[in-house]
Order: C-alpha cells, then sequence, then structure tokens
C-alpha cells in the first residue's frame, strides 16, 4: 500500500500538530499505521503487528471486516448526518436491536459518541430520575476522561482533573488478587460487598442517585468480581431505590462472551453506557440503554441533555452492520471457545514463570499481573517486556504491572498461540530474571 509521506513524515507530523492522550508529548514513539485486515494491522514500512489489544480493546470484530465496511460505505452513499431532532431508519433499527439484546426490560437508548459521553448523560438522567445528587463508584475504575466522567475515574488520572464534578464517592473493590481487607479467596467475608452498603449508610441513601461499576473492570487490571458481587450490588440498590448503572464501555460486546459483562450473572442493571465494541470502534458512537420505567419518566419530564450527533445515521448503520457480524459469524461462540484455550494458556504461562503472579481471564478479556515477588506481590516494572512484545511484531497494552491480552474477538488458536509464543519468550528472557 502506497503512502504520501514515510514512516517517519507520518509521526513527525503527528507530534509536531497533534497531542497523543496520557503523555508527555516529547515522550511518545506511535506506530505509523497505515491499514489492517483481521487480527493484524501494518505501519507505513509493512511491518506487521498481531493485535493483541484490539487497538484500545475496540476492534472486537477484526479490522476492516467487509460487512461493516460495506454498511459504512452504503450508509455514507445516501445519508451520512441528520439532526438530531430528525427520525431516521438506521437510528430507529439500532434503538430497537439494543431493546433486543439488552438484558430485561431495558428498552430505551440516547446516543452519545463514545463512553464518556455515554456516562455523563448517564450521570443526567440519574439525577434528573431519582432528584438525588450523589453518584457512588470504584476507585480502581475507569469510566471517561471528561468533566463528569472523570470525576466518577477512580484512577490516578482523575487527580489531575480535580475539583472535578461534585457528589461522587468513591468505594473499594473486589480485588481478590490484592483485597483491600486483608483476605484470601480461601477465607473471604466479601467485605467489597458489605463495604459499600457501610458506605451508602455513611452517604445518607435518600442522597444517593446511583452506583455505577464497570461489568468486568477493565483499564485498572481486569478485576472480575466473585460470582455473588452482581447481584448483591442488585438488591443494595433495590433496598435503598438507587438506580444501577452498568459501564459497559470495554466489557460489553462479547469481550467476556455474552453481550454485556453483567449477562454472565444475570443482572439487569436499570442503566448500560456502552460504546467501543458497538461499531467495534469503525465509526464513533457510544449509548446509554435505560429500563423502561426510566424512559416513560421523560414521557412527560424533559430529558435535559442533548449532543449534535445524537443517533449519527452514519454511526448508527455501522453499529447495526457490526451486531450483525457478531451474530451472523457467531462471534461470541468463537470468543467462548478460543478464551476457554486462551485461559488454560495463562494457567500454564503462572505455572512456568514466577513473575507471573496472578491471570485473570473471562471470554478473551484477560491480563497478567507481574510481580517481583509472588509473597510481597510487588509490582514488576514490565516496560521492557511490552517493548520487546511490539517489537516482534505483537502489539500490546498495560496498565503498570499488568499486561493485557485482549485480541479481536475472531482471532483463532493458532494466531492466539503466534502471540502467546512471543509472551512465554519474553517473561522467560525479561520478566523471570527480576523475580526474588
Amino acid at each position: 500500500m502506497s503512502n504520501k509521506l514515510s514512516a517517519q513524515e507520518i509521526v513527525d507530523m503527528n507530534k509536531e500538530y497533534t497531542f497523543f492522550s496520557w503523555s508527555a508529548q516529547g515522550a511518545v514513539n506511535p506506530i505509523p499505521v497505515t491499514h489492517a485486515e483481521g487480527v493484524y494491522f501494518y505501519d507505513a514500512n509493512g511491518k506487521r503487528y498481531l493485535d493483541f489489544a484490539s487497538q484500545l480493546v475496540n476492534t472486537n470484530v477484526g479490522h476492516q471486516h467487509p460487512k461493516v465496511v460495506k454498511a459504512i460505505q452504503d450508509q455514507a452513499a445516501v445519508l451520512t448526518f441528520a439532526s438530531p431532532g430528525a427520525a431516521t431508519e438506521p437510528r430507529g433499527l439500532l434503538g430497537k436491536k439494543l431493546a433486543e439484546i439488552t438484558p430485561g426490560d431495558l428498552k430505551k437508548t440516547f446516543f452519545t459518541l463514545g463512553g464518556a459521553e455515554a456516562n455523563e448523560n448517564a450521570i443526567k438522567i440519574a439525577r434528573q430520575y431519582t432528584g438525588r445528587h450523589k453518584i457512588l463508584a470504584r476507585y480502581r475504575s475507569y469510566h471517561g476522561a471528561t468533566h463528569g466522567a472523570i470525576a466518577l475515574t477512580g484512577d490516578y488520572r482523575r487527580l489531575a482533573a480535580e475539583p472535578a464534578m461534585s457528589g461522587v464517592v468513591h468505594f473499594l473493590d473486589p480485588y481478590c488478587y490484592r483485597c483491600p481487607f486483608g483476605w484470601t479467596k480461601d477465607v473471604c467475608h466479601r467485605e467489597c460487598i458489605s463495604h459499600v452498603e457501610e458506605v451508602i449508610q455513611h452517604e445518607g441513601p435518600d442522597q444517593i442517585a446511583a452506583i455505577i461499576l464497570e461489568g468486568v473492570t477493565g483499564t485498572n487490571g481486569l478485576i472480575i468480581p466473585p460470582d455473588e458481587y452482581w447481584p448483591r450490588m442488585r438488591d443494595i440498590c433495590d433496598k435503598y431505590g438507587i438506580l444501577l448503572i452498568s459501564d459497559e464501555v470495554m466489557s460489553g460486546w462479547g469481550r467476556t462472551g455474552e453481550w454485556f459483562a453483567v449477562d454472565n450473572w444475570k443482572v439487569t442493571p436499570d442503566i448500560i453506557t456502552t460504546a467501543k465494541g458497538i461499531t467495534a470502534g469503525y465509526v464513533p458512537l457510544g449509548a446509554v440503554i435505560v429500563r423502561e420505567h426510566i424512559a416513560k419518566y421523560f414521557d412527560d419530564h424533559t430529558l435535559v441533555a442533548g449532543l449534535t450527533y445524537n443517533g449519527h445515521a452514519l454511526a448508527c448503520a455501522t453499529a447495526l452492520a457490526t451486531i450483525a457480524a457478531y451474530e451472523e459469524d457467531h462471534i461470541f461462540e468463537n470468543a467462548r471457545k478460543v478464551g476457554k484455550y486462551l485461559g488454560k494458556r495463562l494457567e500454564e504461562l503462572k505455572a512456568k514463570h514466577p513473575s507471573v503472579g496472578d491471570v485473570r481471564y473471562i471470554g478473551m478479556f484477560s491480563a497478567l499481573e507481574l510481580v517481583k515477588n509472588r509473597e510481597t506481590k510487588e509490582p514488576l516494572d514490565i516496560t521492557a517486556l511490552k517493548n520487546f512484545l511490539i517489537s516482534n511484531g505483537v502489539y500490546v497494552f498495560n496498565f503498570k504491572n499488568i499486561l493485557f491480552v485482549v485480541p479481536p474477538l475472531v482471532i483463532t488458536v493458532e494466531q492466539l498461540d503466534e502471540g502467546l509464543t512471543l509472551l512465554d519468550e519474553g517473561l522467560a528472557e525479561l520478566m523471570d530474571k527480576q523475580t526474588i
């Protein structure tokens, strides 16, 4: 594939004239990506990379899926944009489809352009519906970088944005590997659940509009909750009249093997927020999906929320094609099948390498937590491992000492082994030597 600019010119121009996220700009070293197909993408020098990160855990159907590309082309030929006050066929069809695939009686959707905007508008809806102000969220969480979403976010990125939106209260996580309450799995008292109710009592149950939780915690370490966690959160919210919001931006769309992560625990939240896999990243789109009784409230109460690109025709058509690909190509079935193999391989890596303190996986959503010492669980700097993998054509991302393995859901066992073999080699050569 020919390019007008060389690889270095692409990098230089991007660095000179554009900002990169979460980085000191002088330190970034971006890959000059030119094209992609399936589970691979290519740089301007023709180097191929196995996409073990699904870019940013969103290209779930793989790159350049022909059905999705064709739908974008077809929609662009007839209508790319209509005012958010207009009704269009793709907007209506997508709203209906979301009502069909979401759990329980979730019914009506407010469309956005991404996950942060989805969470911003979920806050507005929850506050307007309940008449309450406070929102509870977890410390090990990421909900977006806009003013309200970054306030919900519990991790370090929130600190630079403070003072942010008022009314957010954070609580501790069901992080079994590093239990904040000092327990191990075999003697766990589930204080990660009872702790939430104690926080509610301190904050005033009648002051709390909603609790927002990622279906499975994503960026902050892929934390999979105990099986009773989500059902108990549902019970607690029902007890106090608090709305339960599931942020399925990263954990939705087959990533855990189900439409949404909460489906693994048969829970119906009051609101689902989502983005990423809804279009597999091909076109920006997010969604706030609410239960029927919340939707009906706004029949005669004004929804004080609006976006220029609410219901964007091109984005909605893209989402419909992406969902069709999930269903017609049996992509979730592949995620479950290959995900089981992935879990087995990760357990083998943990048994083999002393630097692997823990592995966590559900469907095609997995991570390795690397430590210097398995007893103390002291985190290990994994920069060298990440650089080794990328230099050898396996593209990954990490959060501190946690390395994610989150390839497109269409990956085969053979392609998965291609990346895991290099990971095995990198752990032996670079990480195990640092353990004590």
